[in-house]
């Protein structure tokens, strides 16, 4: 059986419909191609342990999702450690208006992306480096961010580049709150506002997963007497 016989729209949609997702039509032709370009290519690379409709669009579609709300018109993103294209390529494929970017420091996962998104003609920029240095090297609205590093490594490496975009929307699941009492005891609450925008339940799971909005803290200067 091939890959676009295990995987298609009406698949996409039939699943999302019973999980209680909202899912644009026009978008799950493309979801479906991207599904299968995704998994062919991890039978030759480790791209994705979601390798099945049902754990595609619980996880990594649901993820894409719950960021939408939070991304502005015709905001410029870049896909921090994109690893297959989540959240990136499904973003780009809900929302595209979105200026939607990948980068991953691993050369492999890098082609391997960037050959799935020249295969279903999506067309975005993939950088083959980290993302530290694209954020030097360009602006953006907005970082995203899922199964990257810890909360704490995030924040060390991207805290300096602040001025660079205006915040990260990064995806944790139930021990956020933990990293979180970590990056205050290193004092990163001084530098950046950590709050909890939205959560959703993990299919098959007790848990949770949480999207957190971090930007750099605003520090009001003292008022002034007349």
């Amino acid at each position: 059986m091939t890959l676009e016989a295990i995987v298609s729209a009406e698949k996409i949609s039939a699943m999302a419909n019973q999980l209680g997702l909202s899912i644009r039509e026009e978008s799950l032709a493309g979801l479906a191609e991207y599904a299968a370009k995704l998994w062919e290519w991890n039978t030759k690379l480790n791209l994705t342990r979601h390798t099945d409709v049902e754990k595609f669009v619980s996880r990594d579609v649901a993820d894409s999702l719950s960021m939408i709300p939070f991304l502005e018109q015709g905001s410029r993103v870049l896909d921090v450690g994109t690893g297959g294209g989540v959240p990136g390529v499904i973003l780009a494929l809900l929302r595209p208006d979105l200026r939607v970017e990948l980068c991953d420091s691993v050369a492999k996962r890098a082609k391997a992306v960037s050959a799935i998104v020249d295969e279903i003609g999506l067309g975005i920029a993939v950088h083959a480096m980290p993302a530290q240095l694209v954020v030097q090297a360009h602006e953006f609205d907005v970082l995203v961010v899922r199964a990257v590093a810890p909360l704490i490594k995030l924040l060390t490496w991207f805290e300096p580049l602040a001025d660079r975009f205006e915040k990260m929307l990064v995806i944790k699941g139930p021990r956020w709150e933990e990293e979180r009492k970590e990056a205050r005891h290193y004092g990163y609450s001084k530098k950046v506002t950590v709050r909890r925008i939205a959560a959703w339940p993990i299919q098959g799971s007790d848990n949770q997963s949480v999207l957190l909005d971090i930007r750099r803290r605003v520090i009001q200067p003292p008022a002034t007497r007349e």
